[in-house]
């Protein structure tokens, strides 16, 4: 099994020896044939004519063997008068070795036994610019070599990224592609995994409640006819208490129904147009409470914002004191009574399903907070008022 590590490893010494490969091409090609004084020398000795030939003979050796080595040659006395030359003239040599100038290609200069001097220069290939040129396209082959290889692997990890940012939006179908058998792929597989259990369970319990609140409405049927049956000879106290109560259970069924589909509703940021405040206007007629505020345009669903404002209104009526005010106003709308409030340590516990504190228990607050955050917005406990933030278009 390739391990990723490894695969990393690899992609480096593999740029490492594309780079190593390419400046050798580079240094054979554009610098000097000539590795020294003693190459030089060598290659004078055995080619040369000897020092008491005529001029004419040793500037014919010169220019034959310029022309196989493609180089500038010169030929000097032990005083240093040139006797031959080919190609671009060259100085007499002031010492033994390598001659740098200010520019140009280096001078190779090496003595003769018989005292003569002989002087070899490459020809001038780009100079400078043409190295940075090679040096620049050497970097440009080496990103475009490695480009594929790190981008496949980023690709991956982008995708597990997305697959994880879905999962914790809410879609439980999320899932990753898995390639390869690095440990890139065993983590999507892992991913892969625990998103098919987090759907398995959550959909066992959405069946569960679902099934326990179809449960419920049976019996709540029977117990609302028996009621009725009892009209004539019930106590109307009890009566009304019994009513009161099987009212309550079935409103909390349909809390516990809509607690449930929530969490599988998903963004409904992009819905449909919604004037918030015509919206809460509407529901507080209801109540025979005033609304206060300005317009505000919001994307949504209408059905969940108006059971928002509901459970909001009921909240402030069963547990707070009048009068209730609605103001709606600068993307928020809020909720006030004239109660004592609520406890600076109990303001977020409030939002908890089923939590027992001063505003009583159920589910419609936490309702409240699914249904805000559904819309990109939030909601919060500011002592006796309770404030819903929303982002308006």
């Amino acid at each position: 099994m390739r391990r990723l590590y490894l695969r990393i490893y690899l992609a480096v010494l593999g740029s490492l020896a594309a780079f190593a490969f390419v400046a050798a091409v580079a240094w054979h090609t554009f610098s000097g044939p000539w590795a020294g004084e003693e190459t030089l020398t060598t290659v004078a000795r055995n080619l040369l004519p000897p020092a008491s030939a005529p001029v004419p003979e040793q500037q014919v050796a010169l220019e034959r063997l310029a022309r196989d080595l493609r180089i500038d040659l010169a030929l000097f006395s032990s005083d240093g008068t040139r006797l031959a030359r080919v190609g671009n003239p060259i100085e007499a040599p002031q010492r033994v070795g390598r001659q740098r100038g200010v520019r140009g290609p280096p001078v190779w200069a090496a003595r003769l036994e018989d005292g003569r001097w002989i002087a070899a220069r490459a020809p001038h290939r780009g100079g400078p610019g043409i190295g940075l040129f090679f040096l620049a396209l050497l970097l440009v082959a080496i990103a475009v070599g490695a480009y594929p290889v790190v981008r496949r692997l980023t690709l991956r990890l982008e995708r597990l990224q997305r697959g994880v940012t879905a999962l914790g939006e809410g879609d439980l179908s999320a899932r990753v592609r898995v390639e390869g058998r690095d440990e890139v792929a065993r983590l999507a597989e892992s991913f892969n995994q625990a998103a098919e259990r987090i759907e398995r369970l959550v959909g066992a319990n959405k069946l569960m409640l679902a099934s326990a609140s179809h449960e419920l409405r049976t019996p709540l049927a029977r117990i609302r006819m028996a009621v009725e049956l009892m009209k004539a000879r019930a106590d109307p106290a009890r009566k009304l208490e019994l009513e009161h109560d099987i009212a309550e259970l079935d409103a909390l069924i349909d809390e516990i129904l809509l607690a449930s589909r929530l969490d599988a509703v998903p963004g409904v940021e992009d819905g449909e147009a919604v004037d918030l405040l015509a919206l809460a206007a509407e529901e507080a007629s209801r109540y025979a409470i005033e609304v206060e505020g300005t317009p505000i345009i919001v994307k949504g669903d209408a059905k969940l914002l108006r059971r928002m404002i509901r459970n909001l209104l009921e909240n402030a009526k069963r547990h707070g004191a009048a009068p209730v005010t609605l103001t709606v106003r600068g993307g928020e709308l809020s909720v006030c009574d004239a109660g004592s409030g609520v406890p600076e340590g109990d303001r977020e516990r409030i939002f908890q399903p089923f939590y027992r504190g001063a505003r009583g228990s159920g589910l419609g607050l936490s309702i409240v907070r699914q249904i805000a955050r559904k819309h990109g917005g939030d909601a919060r406990c500011e002592g006796n008022c309770f404030i819903v933030s929303l982002r308006a278009t």
